[in-house]
Parts: C-alpha cells; structure tokens; sequence
C-alpha cells in the first residue's frame, strides 16, 4: 500500500521564517509544501502570490503543490511553473473550460490538480478523471484556515476513489481542511492519499513529531 503524502500548508506557518520554517519541513517526513493562493475574490481572503513561491522554491527541493484559488487561473499557469510549482490546482468552480485549463497545465510540465468545494459533486469529473493528476476535495469552505472538518467528506472520498479505480486514472486524492491527528486514519481509510495540514502542523508543540504521526496515517 502507498504511503500517505503529508502536504504541511503554509498558510499557518510563520511568513517571517520562511528559511527556518522550510527547514524544519526539509527536515521531517514532510513529502510536499502545500501553499494556498487566494485572491479576494474567488474566496473571501487574500493570501500571498508569486513572490512567496518562488521564495520557498529557493529554500526546498521538495514537492510545491499550489493549490490556486482564484479566478481566472488560466491566465497565471506559466507564471506559477516559473515560480517553482510541481504541482499546480486550479478549482473546477473557477474554470469554464477546465479540460483546457488541465491540458495547459501539464503542457507547462506540471501536475495537474482540480478542486472541489465542499458542495461540488465528485461527479463533474466524470469525463476528465483520466486527465487528472489530483483531486482536491475540500473539506471545509475555501478561504480560511482553522476550520471544522465537514464530516460528508468521507462519502466524498469514497465516490471519488471508486470513480478512479473503475478508470484508468492514477489521480491521487488529496484532503484540504481540518485534517487532524484524530481523523487522520480515517481519511486514508476511506481512500484519500495526500493529507494537507496547516494549524494542526504548525501549532503542534513539535511539528515535526506530528508529521510523522500524520505520516503513519
């Protein structure tokens, strides 16, 4: 069985420290950093952009999974591979023509990720799942950290993992919001393979200790 991919997000993390903090996950059994654009308006939030990806970029040599929320991503996908990213999503609510917006993203040498909010079915990726490298699943609303896990992401997770086994697909299944020691298993039961943690991670007494845990999920 794969071993669950522990994505720290660096929204909870101190922007002050971005060289210790980087450290400290180069360190650990972090597999990739999870770094969050908002722009104000697809979410009701402003986040950070370009400048501070490609700041970590210059600090890791791990995995960059950005995770775009933001509208009209199209127009910034060459802009986010120059900045470092290896992994870039963009949310199905955002792209009107997100086959398009998949097929871009991987032209640039990219993974392609899609997300899903909270109330967006796993089957509008019916007809793309096979050209997607990442689903994921909110589990809770965009835009702030720190919130309640929504407990229907299980059943979200389980549609979604019954939909890429019966595929072709390789997609992995990521989980965004609320991810906890407590129900870190759980999630990775019901299928998910990357675990994003922000608050859980970065307000641990020992962040490193708490990745491994999450790793063991």
């Amino acid at each position: 069985m794969n071993q669950t991919i522990v994505a720290p997000s660096l929204l909870a993390s101190d922007f002050a420290r971005i060289k210790e903090e980087s450290e400290m996950l180069n360190a650990s059994e972090a597999d990739w950093f999870h770094l969050d654009v908002m722009d104000g308006v697809f979410v009701p939030n402003i986040s950070f952009g370009l400048p501070i990806i490609s700041a970590y970029r210059k600090h890791t040599d791990k995995i960059l999974d950005v995770h775009l929320m933001i509208v009209e991503p199209d127009k910034y996908i060459g802009d986010f591979k120059k900045a470092g990213a290896d992994v870039l999503t963009v949310h199905a609510e955002a792209c009107p023509h997100l086959h398009r917006s998949v097929q871009r993203i991987k032209a640039e040498g990219m993974k392609a990720g899609v997300a899903l909010n909270p109330h967006t079915p796993v089957s509008l990726l019916e007809d793309i799942i096979e050209d997607v490298d990442l689903v994921c699943l909110m589990s809770v609303n965009p835009g702030f950290g720190g919130q309640s896990f929504i407990e229907r992401t299980y059943s979200k997770i389980e549609k979604l993992r019954q939909m890429i086994d019966s595929s072709s697909s390789t997609a992995l299944i990521e989980i965004d919001g609320g991810v906890s020691l407590d129900n870190a298993s759980k999630l990775v039961a019901a299928g998910a393979n990357v675990l994003v943690a922000g608050s859980t991670v970065f307000k641990s007494e020992n962040p490193t200790a708490t990745i491994s845990e999450l790793k063991k999920a």
